[in-house]
C-alpha cells in the first residue's frame, strides 16, 4: 500500500481513538479503545525507521506522530487522574470538581445536556456552547458515531463543530430563547442537526 494511503489512514484511525477516549472519560464506553491505539502504533512504527524521501509525505508523518504523542500522554494523565479519584482540567490536575456557586442575584445558567446520551428523545440542551462543553462534546460524539453507521468516518474537528453550535446558538437566543435542544436527524445517507427553541 502506498505510503500515502496509510498516511490518510492513520490520520483517520487517530481521529476516531480521539473520539473513543472522549467517549471513554464521558462514561459513554466502558473500556479504553486499546485495540483501536495498537493499530495507531503499529502503523507509526512501520515507518518509524524507514527513510521518506518525500518531503511533503514525511512533514505529514512527523506531523501525524507529534500529534498522536502529544494526546497519548494526555490520555494516559486524565486515565491516571480518574484511578486516582482526582478531577482533570484543561491546565492539568485540580482538586475542584464542582463549579462555584452563581453570585446572588445571577439568572440560574441554561442546564446542561439532558444526559449523556441526550434526553428521551436524543436532544442535547444547550444554552451557551462556550460553558455547556459536556452538553456540545456528547452531541459531537454521538454525531461521529451516526457518521460511521453510515460508513463515513471523517468528521470536522471538534473544535469547528463547538463554533457552529455555538453561532448557531446565538442566532436562536437572540430571538428571546433561554436555550436550544439539539437533536440528530439521519436521512438520505446524511446525518444533519435539529434545533428546537426552548421558551
Amino acid at each position: 500500500m502506498p505510503l500515502s494511503d496509510d498516511l490518510d489512514r492513520l490520520d483517520q484511525t487517530i481521529r476516531q481513538l480521539q473520539v473513543k477516549w472522549d467517549m471513554f472519560f464521558a462514561g459513554q464506553e466502558k473500556k479504553p479503545p486499546n485495540e483501536l491505539q495498537a493499530q495507531v502504533e503499529k502503523l507509526i512504527r512501520t515507518y518509524a525507521f524507514t527513510e521518506i524521501r518525500n518531503n511533503a509525505e514525511r512533514f505529514r508523518y512527523q506531523g501525524l506522530t507529534a500529534r498522536y504523542n502529544t494526546f497519548k500522554e494526555l490520555w494516559q494523565k486524565r486515565l491516571r487522574a480518574r484511578e486516582e479519584g482526582k478531577a482533570f482540567g484543561v491546565h492539568g490536575l485540580k482538586a475542584d470538581v464542582l463549579p462555584p456557586p452563581p453570585p446572588p442575584g445571577a439568572a440560574p445558567a441554561a442546564p446542561a445536556a439532558r444526559a449523556s446520551g441526550g434526553g428521551a428523545d436524543g436532544e442535547y440542551r444547550i444554552g451557551d456552547a462556550s460553558r455547556d462543553t459536556a452538553a456540545v462534546r456528547a452531541l459531537y460524539n454521538q454525531f461521529v458515531i451516526e457518521r460511521q453507521k453510515l460508513g463515513d468516518p471523517s468528521a470536522p474537528a471538534f473544535e469547528s463543530f463547538q463554533q457552529l453550535i455555538s453561532q448557531q446558538t446565538s442566532k436562536i437566543l437572540e430571538k428571546g430563547a433561554k436555550a436550544v435542544d439539539f437533536r440528530l436527524d439521519t436521512k438520505g445517507g446524511k446525518v444533519s442537526l435539529k434545533a428546537k427553541v426552548v421558551k
